[in-house]
């Protein structure tokens, strides 16, 4: 019997508070505040712990994908939790509108939400291909506007924290920092302003700077960069905060940016039209999209370049790196570009690498540790560990893993900067040979 879900409507605006699932921590502070500007009300779940994935495993079957039973098991755990008015509440879930799975999380919810018993509550779908056309929740353009203003802001701090942090003279400067700028975005989406392309150019410079005023000591320090499905990548309940552990090593942590899957999806669609046939406008209008999103990159890149940081590659160069490694095609499980990401990283000095896989995305398997060998083929310095985040997974198992490869990473960074000794201070002499002309061999001297 086909179940009547409830739907988000526009009414639902003024008296719902809506959920959104953990990720792209600072990206999503900042998108939040654009929602709110837009009139909606909206909360964005911390709430994490193994009991989470338990309760996903028990509304979910067990064999969807580990980020399905994270984000569904998260907004359970969240309405179980007595906090929320559960006619007033409602639950805003992503749709990629492409071949992953994703696109299907959100009838898998609301399944969920029936069995749970908590069939009033409604699922609002955030995409850009036209999925769940009857949901009140509509993006439109000035909030699409925001919300790419949200993920430029959100990956450049994001990129800056990083950089900052592992070697910031005082405690606490950077995190410190990181509030000041977030707060300040947040004003910005409030106040209708710095969302637009020239603002943004202008307000980049202005924030690397700033980071750059922290006293910093820029000793030599192990550099990881992490790739990887998009959700355990980026979600501290998807990865058991993998960031934070990585940082507790005293390591320098590069996380590519939101911004490039963005535009990864945004190209994949003028792709298919040259792969597989379509309208071409279709490509067209993509390609100028691009460019728009490119230049706006540019500016953020000169403005981390000029200020003494490492500006990751542009997406346009981004799609250029896995030429003759894996093919343009293969776009499911973050596809060619999880392996691009990987070749930008070694290239840039994040030789050692943590490809996060999660369970049940078998095309992330492939284009993450399918590609291993043949990037360090490529890059015989290279030092990837795929770790599989799995509810058997123990914790302690992945951090282990994870510190077997940093235990060679130091070993590497320790010869790379180890002085030259003097032959001597190693127990051994030096020779001296001496040549005598042959006019005076046998003579006394």
């Amino acid at each position: 019997m086909e179940y009547n879900y409830p739907k988000f409507t526009k009414e639902m605006k003024q008296t719902h508070t809506i959920l959104i699932p953990n990720m792209a921590i600072l990206q999503f502070r900042i998108l939040k505040a654009a929602l709110e500007k837009e009139g909606y009300k909206v909360e964005i779940l911390n709430n994490c712990g193994s009991e989470v994935a338990q309760l996903g495993l028990k509304y979910v079957h067990n064999d969807t994908c580990y980020p399905a039973l994270l984000v569904i098991g998260q907004f359970l755990d969240a309405l179980n939790s007595g906090r929320y008015d559960l006619d007033r509440t409602a639950l805003l879930i992503t749709q990629t509108g492409g071949g992953c799975r994703a696109s299907n999380y959100i009838h898998l919810l609301r399944k969920a939400l029936v069995k749970a018993g908590y069939p009033q509550v409604p699922v609002a779908s955030l995409n850009f291909s036209g999925l769940e056309k009857d949901s009140g929740f509509k993006l439109t353009l000035k909030l699409a506007r925001k919300a790419l203003a949200s993920v430029f802001y959100g990956d450049l701090i994001m990129a800056l924290r990083n950089q900052c942090k592992p070697y910031e003279v005082h405690e606490g400067d950077t995190l410190a920092m990181t509030e000041k700028w977030i707060a300040a975005c947040q004003k910005w989406m409030k106040a209708d302003c710095n969302y637009s392309a020239r603002d943004m150019k202008k307000q980049f410079p202005v924030i690397c700077r700033d980071f750059a005023s922290i006293p910093l000591n820029r000793v030599p320090k192990v550099k990881v960069g992490i790739v990887g499905e998009i959700y355990v990548k980026y979600s501290p309940l998807g990865n058991n905060e993998l960031e934070k552990f990585l940082e507790s090593e005293d390591c320098e942590v590069n996380m590519p940016g939101l911004m490039g899957f963005l535009e990864y999806c945004i190209f994949n669609m003028g792709e298919d039209v040259t792969l597989y046939g379509g309208k071409a406008n279709t490509r067209r209008v993509m390609n100028l999209l691009l460019r728009y999103l490119d230049g706006i990159e540019i500016a953020a890149g000169k403005a981390l370049s000029e200020n003494g940081f490492h500006a990751p590659a542009r997406f346009a160069v981004l799609k250029t790196l896995p030429e003759g490694v894996i093919g343009m095609g293969a776009k499911m499980g973050e596809g060619w570009l999880l392996t691009a990401e990987m070749i930008e990283l070694i290239e840039s000095g994040y030789e050692n690498i943590v490809c996060a896989q999660p369970f049940g995305c078998l095309p992330n398997h492939v284009v993450g540790k399918g590609m291993v060998n043949r990037l360090r083929a490529m890059h015989p310095t290279s030092n990837i560990t795929p770790i599989d985040y799995d509810p058997s997974a123990t914790r302690v198992n992945q951090e282990n893993r994870i510190k077997l490869m940093l235990s060679v990473a130091r070993e590497r960074l320790q010869q790379k900067n180890a002085p030259v000794q003097p032959m001597e201070l190693y127990g051994e002499t030096p020779r001296v040979e001496h040549h005598i002309p042959d006019a005076m061999a046998g003579s006394a001297l």
